[in-house]
């Protein structure tokens, strides 16, 4: 990791090295897409960088940035029906999806091209939802990367005290009472502002936290609420894909899982249960200083989450391992 990187990088801004495009899938629908090429001649080779629910791509540019300054070419997206991305119900400020295994196709058709394209080792990087859609997709032999790190995945959702059978048939329920597409909790009441609790849950760094509302009035269209109740019983469903031992004993690339304690987003006994079960996986646990969202933690935090990431890919996916 470069410090000056962290003391000079303008997080309300996209670079000018950077180009943003729209990237066609399969069925033609839009995503947004930035690449960020290394510059400073031959590259260490290529991160793809998945973000979590209600994300958008400016909200990890720093990241993208200390991964570019040490030597990654960095390409990502935002998933279908989020940030940049359109919407897939008729709610623009609630996230819905018909059901998981539409991203993960998206995710597969994405790497397919973007491995051709581009120099390797390839790395995939998930953070919370955009590592449970990594997983799946490494699980069902949809993705092959040299490498993998998942921060914070949402292998399972929290579940809030219920059993995820539970859960699950709440969220059913709901969707048979007419009501798949709407939100499933109630979002902020003055969602342009920051808010103490939200905050709390994703980490300890204000300005870091306070850049998303940057953004938002920015690019208002970048600007998601709450899931649907389609979202929330599909991604029970989708979690259930991700307990098949059978499965997982097969993923051949290397695992680094970023996982704190006090994460109350994900279920962390589940990222133990597939950690134990991948032949090649390693965790770093970090404890109360560190919230879910842990590439935009405090300084102290980000460093060491850094630093262990690019050790992992120095001995998992040495440079002289490029094609």
């Amino acid at each position: 990791m470069n410090p000056k990187n962290i003391e000079t990088f303008d997080r309300r801004s996209i670079p000018s090295s950077a180009r943003e495009s729209n990237w066609i899938a399969a069925d033609g629908w839009a995503l947004r897409r930035l690449d960020w090429p290394f510059l400073g001649g031959d590259s260490r080779g290529s991160v793809l960088f998945m973000t979590g629910r209600a994300d958008f791509y400016e909200k990890y540019l720093e990241t993208f940035c200390d991964y570019q300054a040490a030597g990654w070419n960095v390409t990502t997206v935002d998933w279908r029906g989020q940030g940049g991305s359109g919407r897939c119900g008729p709610h623009q400020y609630v996230g819905h999806i018909d059901d998981f295994s539409t991203w993960v196709a998206d995710l597969g058709y994405l790497f397919a091209q973007w491995r051709k394209e581009s120099a390797g080792p390839h790395i995939v990087v998930g953070h919370s939802m955009g590592g449970h859609l990594v997983m799946r997709a490494l699980a069902e032999n949809v993705i092959d990367p040299d490498a993998t790190i998942l921060s914070a995945p949402m292998l399972a959702p929290a579940g809030g005290g219920m059993p995820p059978w539970a859960a699950q048939l709440a969220a059913k329920i709901m969707c048979w009472t007419g009501r798949a597409k709407r939100r499933a909790w109630k979002g902020n009441d003055n969602p342009l502002e920051p808010d103490l609790l939200r905050q709390r849950l994703l980490t300890h760094d204000a300005d870091r936290y306070s850049d998303e509302f940057f953004w938002f009035a920015e690019r208002p269209h970048l600007r998601l609420g709450p899931a649907s109740w389609r979202w929330v019983e599909r991604a029970y469903s989708s979690a259930r894909k991700l307990s098949n031992p059978f499965h997982l004993r097969r993923v051949k690339s290397p695992v680094l899982f970023l996982v704190t304690a006090l994460d109350e987003l994900v279920d962390n006994a589940r990222i133990e249960m597939v950690h134990q079960l991948l032949p090649r996986s390693e965790v770093k646990m970090f404890g109360e200083e560190c919230a879910h969202e842990i590439y935009r933690e405090v300084d102290d935090v980000r460093e060491v989450a850094l630093d262990t990431s690019f050790e992992f890919l120095d001995r998992v996916a040495p440079s002289d391992d490029r094609i």
